[in-house]
């Protein structure tokens, strides 16, 4: 097996990890994906089969005959934000030890291109895509704060790069493993400075303290900060995809990310239509990606949901937001 793909959700998003399976399958791919989650089971997972990993407990959901989602009930006190690498490190050490590649996708992604071109591209190095509060130049104060806050523990950064990745997507080869225990290293030292990897840049009752939380605090984007951080001191390859990969600006498309709230499966778009804001690509292709082969609403809701963002879409052309 050459590559599996994971995520980590809890709560509602369930319902961004079902149309990201659908997206996935519509371009071509074919094989595991482990979903790390807290909480319960989604209802869309009607039959599962039950194991063990470990201390951990797996549920397998067969997709169709050429996909099977792995449910991982997690034990963990951070905030999933901040457990990507640490999820990347179990499988790469655990179940999914005999693959090439392991892909790590936010559960607000819909995939947007040829799944053999992923596959092509982690050859090439670890796998990344620009975040929209990129660029951040050399000399930026966030980046001469990790440089001083990182040298005290004699980890020297190379920060020439004004590029700033997004932390919703990461590709990596098993032979560049190191960038994920650096990613791991960084966060563990982030931690005593941000009250603890419970917190996150989120709002609800993990939320960073008012002092960690502004936008020019050193660590206020916490995981994303950290695998920008570990990029830095990292000397292997990292292969990037400007903002256009993730949909973030005009450009090829490789997915679409849905960053901010509400989510596409939570927004009333007429209200929003109204105020001048019109729905996004993400969240159009989000509901052309709510059926198969993963049914998550009924069909009459679908057709009006789509409906009405059609018309969300048309108000959008007269309503516009200065």
């Amino acid at each position: 097996m050459q590559s599996v793909i994971c995520t980590l959700f809890e709560g509602h998003y369930h319902l961004g990890v079902a149309a990201f399976v659908n997206s996935l399958y519509k371009h071509g791919y074919k094989g595991d994906i482990y979903a790390g989650y807290l909480g319960e089971l989604p209802p869309w997972a009607k039959t599962t089969t039950s194991s063990v990993f470990g201390d951990l407990q797996l549920a397998t959901f067969k997709v169709n005959d050429d996909i099977n989602i792995h449910f991982v009930k997690l034990k963990t006190s951070y905030h999933l934000a901040n457990y990507k690498p640490d999820f990347l490190k179990w499988l790469f050490e655990g179940p999914a030890q005999q693959v090439d590649n392991i892909f790590y996708f936010d559960p607000d992604i819909i995939l947007d291109y040829s799944w053999d071109f992923y596959e092509e591209w982690v050859s090439f190095g670890v796998t990344v895509c620009e975040d929209v509060n990129s660029p951040l130049p050399p000399n930026h104060p966030r980046k001469m704060a990790w440089k001083k806050y990182f040298g005290q523990f004699n980890i020297d950064l190379d920060l020439n790069r004004d590029i700033y990745v997004n932390s919703g997507f990461i590709g990596v080869n098993k032979k560049d493993i190191g960038l994920v225990d650096t990613w791991i290293m960084i966060q563990e030292k982030i931690g005593p400075v941000i009250g603890g990897l419970s917190r996150a840049p989120f709002p609800g009752e993990a939320n960073l303290a008012k002092e960690h939380a502004g936008d020019y605090a050193p660590f206020s984007k916490t995981d994303q900060d950290a695998l920008n951080i570990a990029i830095a001191a990292w000397d292997g390859v990292v292969s990037f995809v400007g903002k256009e990969g993730m949909g973030l600006q005009g450009g090829a498309t490789l997915m679409l990310h849905a960053l901010g709230n509400p989510k596409p499966w939570k927004i009333k778009f007429l209200k929003q239509s109204f105020l001048g804001i019109s729905p996004r690509s993400v969240d159009k292709k989000y509901w052309k990606c709510v059926d198969h082969p993963i049914s998550i609403f009924n069909n009459n809701y679908v057709q009006r949901k789509s409906l009405v963002v059609n018309m969300g879409a048309f108000i959008g052309r007269f309503y516009t937001r200065n």
